[in-house]
């Protein structure tokens, strides 16, 4: 079980990784009008993450508070390279402009209005972090399915998108004391991730939507960095 601390600043930087969704290229064609099955989906997803090398998109994060009805969107750019494990940066421009970083087993958050780099170490929680990643760009279905049952809901229009809905239910307790249940639109033009819904154990719930996704771009190493303002302070967590 995560400590407390960790648990409610270390559930937004793990969503960060866990905005990346189960995913394909452009380009595959769909599966015909027929109704999709799970083993459908999973056929193309496993087939089209073998090319997956990188990946940037548009992106807005909701994170809503049931209790108190409060809804607060981040927005800005997610750039994503198939390395292993992957590099993840998060370049946030609204409403607060901030990046997030995560590279092996470290995450980096970078605030430019106070010009301070926050470290995290997730060393000590690389085996929770790793089943997160499962839900990435290029995941295994096989992989995914041994921490998560998986479930097809339903087909759903979704901003001009055909989409195939999936359930995504943590086998894993100490994901499951956090994470109730993730749903994921996967285009069923494109194969790729256009939304994803996470749902806290408490019962609030927060929405990633992608939009203007681009991959296999060239993305020079210089994007999976953060470019602090000089005299940045460092402080570790």
């Amino acid at each position: 079980m995560l400590k407390h601390g960790f648990r409610r600043k270390g559930f937004d930087l793990i969503a960060a990784v866990f905005l990346l969704g189960a995913a394909a290229l452009p380009g595959m064609a769909a599966v015909k009008k027929e109704r999709l099955d799970l083993i459908q989906i999973f056929t193309h997803m496993n087939a089209s993450s073998k090319h997956l090398k990188t990946l940037s998109a548009d992106l807005a994060y909701t994170k809503v508070t049931v209790l108190v009805d409060d809804r607060s969107t981040d927005s800005g750019k997610l750039y994503f390279r198939n390395s292993k494990p992957p590099d993840v940066l998060i370049d946030f421009k609204e409403p607060a402009a901030k990046v997030i970083l995560f590279r092996k087993d470290k995450a980096e958050m970078y605030q430019p209005l106070i010009n301070q780099i926050t470290e995290y170490n997730l060393s000590k929680h690389s085996a929770l972090i790793q089943q997160f990643l499962l839900l990435g760009f290029g995941t295994d279905s096989n992989e995914m399915e041994k921490v998560y049952a998986v479930k097809y809901l339903r087909e759903e229009q979704l901003g001009g998108d055909t989409t195939a809905v999936l359930e995504l239910t943590p086998r894993n307790t100490d994901i499951a004391a956090q994470l109730s249940k993730v749903e994921l639109w996967i285009s069923e033009e494109s194969w790729l991730p256009v939304q994803q819904k996470f749902y806290e154990a408490g019962g609030d719930y927060s929405i990633a939507r992608y939009n203007s996704i681009q991959v296999n771009r060239n993305l020079p190493s210089s994007t999976f960095q953060i470019h602090a303002a000089k005299g940045a302070r460092r402080v570790k967590m």
